[in-house]
């Protein structure tokens, strides 16, 4: 099956459907008579920015909405721990699993102070521009990952 076709059926099915997991999604892919691997479906929703949001009945998957102050709207304060930094660079920790979406909301702020983020499972490693910066980046960070 062809990418854009498929990850044009993963982004309606999240519209129609609360989808809880990725097991859900090929589930429901499936049924549609589409039939994914879970590593493809992995890196399709790191393509698509996919990230695990608040639902009504827990937590499901979400689409990055058009403004990206809303991606990760009320989660933000239960998934940051911590922001750190060294001389070079910034570490934000964050809950288990958690850091993809923290580092992605962070990307798509398109901040000209912050060269990229990296993230791991629990770690964002954000590097500035120049490290001269790193304390605008952090007020910055906290401004835009802080409850509202």
């Amino acid at each position: 099956m062809n990418k854009q076709v498929r990850q044009s059926k993963i982004r309606e099915m999240l519209h129609l459907h609360e989808v809880g997991n990725q097991h859900d999604l090929i589930r429901l892919l499936e049924e549609a008579g589409i039939r994914v691997a879970q590593a493809t479906l992995s890196r399709d929703c790191s393509e698509l920015g996919i990230i695990r949001s608040k639902g009504l009945n827990g937590y499901r998957l979400a689409l990055p909405e058009e403004n990206p102050g809303n991606i990760i709207k009320g989660l933000v304060e239960v998934e940051v721990l911590s922001i750190q930094s060294n001389e070079a660079v910034i570490i934000i920790k964050t809950l288990p699993g958690r850091a993809h979406g923290v580092g992605s909301f962070l990307d798509q702020l398109k901040n000209s102070q912050i060269l990229g983020t990296i993230a791991g499972d629990d770690t964002v490693l954000v590097i500035p521009v120049s490290v001269a910066q790193i304390s605008q980046v952090i007020s910055y960070i906290q401004e835009n990952l802080s409850k509202n």
